[in-house]
């Protein structure tokens, strides 16, 4: 008999071994009901709005759209990556300050999102903001406080302060 390994996921830097899983279920299903990572929400199962948005393999993708099989040995991060210990991170930060909160459902998508889209665009205008927002659906907020919020995220990034603008 060869030697195989047990199939595992990596996600947020820690190993799991998923030999409990179907490997055809969606990563999604595997992320939340498998290994009890909650935050990626489970909407349309289509991939088109956004709520389940991860990073793998350093991607922007949505987990109801990859395999677990797909996912084997590959490097992910869910919404929980963003405050591994307890503190809110710059852009969690200017989501509560901002009220860009609403029903909270979309936010963990935007916040992966946003994190990825700051990375690569430390000061970004508003129209590349909502370009890059415009996979994640928010039915609560209407956009202008999540647009401020990233304003004030890559504000806080850049070490600066940026005052709340309350017309949004």
């Amino acid at each position: 008999m060869s030697d195989i390994t047990e199939p595992h996921l990596m996600v947020n830097g820690t190993k799991f071994t998923i030999d409990d899983s179907w490997l055809g279920e969606s990563l999604l299903y595997t992320l939340r009901e498998q290994l009890g990572l909650y935050g990626s929400k489970n909407a349309c199962e289509q991939g088109e709005c956004g709520s389940c948005s991860i990073m793998f393999d350093e991607a922007l993708v949505c987990s109801c759209l990859v395999l677990t099989g797909n996912a084997v040995g590959r490097e992910i991060q869910t919404i929980e990556s963003l405050a591994p210990d307890g503190s809110l991170s710059d852009i969690q930060q200017a989501f509560v300050d901002v009220g860009a909160i609403q029903c909270g459902f979309c936010t963990p998508g935007l916040l992966v999102t946003i994190k990825n889209f700051l990375e690569s665009n430390a000061e970004p205008t508003d129209l590349e903001i909502r370009e890059a927002i415009s996979g994640n659906l928010c039915r609560c907020t209407g956009y202008g406080r999540i647009v401020e919020a990233v304003r004030v995220a890559s504000k806080a990034s850049e070490g600066t302060e940026e005052t709340l603008n309350d017309n949004d």
